[in-house]
């Protein structure tokens, strides 16, 4: 079996990282077609709970009231149904006296999409070369299943050491990350009724093992397009609602570049900080009849520190103006729903202690410092940062370029390197 050998000994052994066990954990977990709103949801948050068990750490679980829940007023919004969900925290105790380390990973995946433009099984984890490199191939592998597995892993190796921590270390595999934040938001409800309060939070989401301490929002939003139905051979006397939505579409294209013509400095690196897209275009019920009504969904881009109201109401004020510019629309005007997930942007400030201790340990196990930035999609660091006042970093192997694209996979060679360094913050950070 191939070790890697971790940097720091005790009682006059090194401390190793055990590379197999590690790969069949991450493995382990994308068998599981946890896809947000199924059974698989549930179940992976049951597996792991029962692992924690298996591992002698304390472990909390208790049932989330879905619909009590998403009724909370600052709820961030689901995009799925669910009837249920399991929240599961596990808690290796330090001796007391130390810094509380929360380590928040999401456990659901987004659907598999067309399953022809895989190799093989989506939920059929598989180690292959992808340019070249070892890679473990699957849905989830990158978003976040390796991730949470080097976490997972980072807590053994410092409970396998010996080492004695003052400090607790938190793992919290949470459900609903995808379509908003519901098992997050589960989580922060717990944490402040137990009393657990943590000083930092690392959230192992893909970032190419560089630290993203900032995170855009994203609000989905539903447009609707109203026409005027008629025969199709008597086109010219009815008005379509797709003709309608040209210029509507024109508009929210111009409000994207508006909204991007000046960003944050963290968010520089992107092409289009805050992108403004359309997802999902529905309109007609028949081939031969002018179609009335266009729905159209999609993603609002929230820039750092912006209040989700502003962004919002930019949008709509873009629609409301294009519908004013055209005659049928002066007076059929589009309309604006908000649904589904609505993330907030949020931030830790970079000199915090949770991000230099994860920089110090990341630029000695890489070699160089990692690069620092914010990310251009919502996750649960808002969450963590603006509701709970925990200070929050993201830091994990593979690229959000893999993320929800067929054949989705994660390089193995940064699963272990992401494991040693959080072992290092670990030790570094709760000690």
């Amino acid at each position: 079996m191939r070790r890697v050998h971790y940097a720091w000994m005790q009682h006059n052994r090194p401390v190793h990282l055990d590379r197999s066990e590690l790969v069949d954990l991450t493995c382990e977990l994308i068998e599981i077609d946890s896809i947000g709103g199924t059974p698989g949801e549930q179940r992976i948050q049951e597996h792991l709970a029962e692992a924690a068990r298996g591992e002698g750490w304390e472990v909390h679980t208790w049932a989330i009231d879905v619909a009590g829940t998403a009724a909370r007023p600052g709820f961030p919004g689901m995009e799925v149904t669910r009837t249920q969900a399991l929240g599961v925290l596990a808690r290796i105790r330090g001796a007391g006296g130390g810094r509380t380390l929360l380590i928040d990973g999401h456990t659901d995946v987004v659907p598999p999409g067309d399953r022809d433009a895989w190799d093989a099984d989506p939920f059929l984890p598989r180690l292959a070369e992808v340019n070249g490199q070892p890679s473990i191939i699957g849905r989830g592998a990158c978003d976040m299943k390796a991730g949470l597995a080097a976490a997972w892993q980072a807590a053994r190796m410092v409970r396998r050491s010996g080492i004695e921590l003052r400090g607790d270390i938190l793992i919290a595999p949470v459900s609903g990350e995808e379509d908003g934040g519901l098992g997050t938001y589960a989580l922060i409800e717990e944490l402040a009724r137990s009393g657990i309060t943590p000083d930092g939070c690392v959230v192992p989401e893909p970032t190419n093992l560089d630290l993203v301490p900032a995170n855009a929002g994203a609000l989905t939003f539903r447009l609707r397009v109203p026409g005027a139905a008629v025969h199709a051979s008597r086109r010219s006397e009815g008005v379509s609602a797709i003709e309608k939505f040209v210029p509507l579409l024109a508009a929210l294209e111009e409000l994207e570049a508006v909204r991007n013509a000046k960003v944050d400095p963290l968010m520089d690196r992107w092409p289009l900080a805050y992108p403004l897209s359309i997802g999902t275009v529905s309109a007609g019920d028949w081939a031969s009849t002018v179609p009335d009504l266009l729905v159209a969904e999609g993603r609002l881009g929230v820039a750092l520190d912006e209040d989700t109201d502003h962004a919002r109401a930019a949008l709509e004020e873009a629609v409301a103006h294009a519908s004013a510019r055209d005659p049928w629309l002066r007076d059929h005007p589009a309309t604006v729903e908000w649904w589904g997930g609505q993330f907030a942007s949020g931030r830790t400030d970079p000199t915090d202690a949770i991000i230099e201790t994860v920089r110090r340990a990341a630029s000695n196990r890489i070699g160089c410092d990692p690069e620092i930035y914010g990310g251009p999609y919502g996750s649960d660091l808002r969450l963590l940062t603006g509701l709970a006042g925990i200070p929050t970093v993201q830091f994990g192997p593979g690229d959000t370029s893999y993320a929800h694209a067929p054949n989705e996979h994660v390089v193995i060679e940064d699963v272990v390197t992401c494991a040693v360094t959080l072992a290092d913050v670990i030790v570094d950070f709760c000690r």
